[in-house]
């Protein structure tokens, strides 16, 4: 697909909130529309899809012969198996995160989509956000010095008890359900973890109610934590020989960060997002499959690897294994 007019038809695999953010969120993205929504219920597809005038599919096939792309927004254990089919009929995705539950898994996905020369992204949305996308481009001209420390982390106590994070059929749990974003900053400004040390909590389900992480990296070390029954901050904090920034709370949905030297010097960068946020990086697909492209540069295969491979090794040194995983 390489006309750059082309309106990309989406399809939405499941009917949740996040569907409904993603749904939302395309009416802020140019040359893109929802053709169909496929649930298991077909009530659930009809209840997202008829509102905004697209159609509710009763079979998966037929919604993925329908679309230009796809975005998979159900429970993370079903990701690889919707992936595969969609690669299979030739059709791209962009994957809620995390976009599958472990390393092996999720290096299959990245192996058929580039065999089938098909795009796929994890759909791991601060990178696109307006404020991110400033705060690199301040970094570039006025730097902290060599970055050599993320500090990153969110507990929210008032998850419900019937939450799917708390299902571990589904491959629920705090590190994969919100501490795939820590993951995500610490790779990006660190690059690849060599060492993750990790203490934590498995709670009465069997999965991760809280974790800590002290993570070496490439270029620097990590301190990251997640939870489910502790309300804890959402900021970041990111450091280097000559300052540090701290993306204000919450940051996975990046809109304020202050930027401080250590000569005193301080600079505020504020970029207000629209459209719920889910729409840049659906925006950014959209112009990499008009493109032709298989691969983000923003959210490249390599940083979705690294950052599994750092919630593999949480979840290894707390004994935690889906009942799902065969090896």
């Amino acid at each position: 697909m390489s006309n750059t007019t082309t309106t990309i038809r989406w399809g939405i695999i499941g009917a949740g909130r996040i569907a409904r953010r993603f749904a939302d969120g395309l009416a802020h993205v140019p040359g893109a529309v929802l053709a169909g929504v496929w649930s298991r219920r077909i009530e659930s597809a009809a209840t997202l899809a008829t509102p905004l005038r697209a159609r509710a599919f009763d079979s998966l096939d037929a919604l993925i012969g329908e679309v230009d792309a796809l975005y998979i927004a159900t429970h993370q254990d079903s990701h690889p198996e919707y992936a595969l089919r969609a690669f299979a009929a030739g059709k791209s995705v962009l994957c809620e995160k995390p976009a599958a539950v472990n390393a092996r898994t999720l290096q299959q996905m990245i192996d058929t989509a580039r065999a089938a020369k098909l795009l796929f992204m994890e759909a791991m949305k601060p990178p696109f956000y307006p404020l991110y996308a400033q705060l690199r481009a301040h970094l570039a001209t006025d730097p902290i010095g060599e970055i050599g420390l993320v500090r990153a982390g969110c507990s929210i106590a008032n998850v419900p008890g019937t939450h799917p994070s708390f299902s571990k059929d589904i491959g629920g749990g705090a590190l994969l359900d919100i501490g795939i974003y820590e993951a995500f900053l610490a790779v990006d400004w660190l690059g690849e973890a060599l060492d993750v040390q990790t203490i934590g909590r498995i709670g009465a389900t069997g999965v991760d109610t809280f974790a800590s992480l002290n993570v070496r990296h490439e270029r620097g070390i990590s301190q990251l934590f997640c939870g489910l029954d502790l309300q804890g901050r959402g900021d970041a904090l990111i450091a280097g020989t000559g300052g540090t920034v701290t993306i204000h709370e919450n940051w996975w949905n990046p809109a304020r960060a202050t930027v401080t030297y250590i000569d005193g010097r301080k600079v505020e960068l504020d970029a207000p997002f629209e459209g719920g946020g889910l729409n840049y990086e659906t925006a950014h697909f959209c112009e990499l499959l008009r493109a032709g492209a298989i691969e983000s540069p923003v959210m490249p295969h390599a940083t979705s690897m690294r950052m599994i491979a750092i919630t593999d090794a949480a979840r290894r040194d707390l004994g935690l294994r889906f009942p799902f995983e065969t090896d």
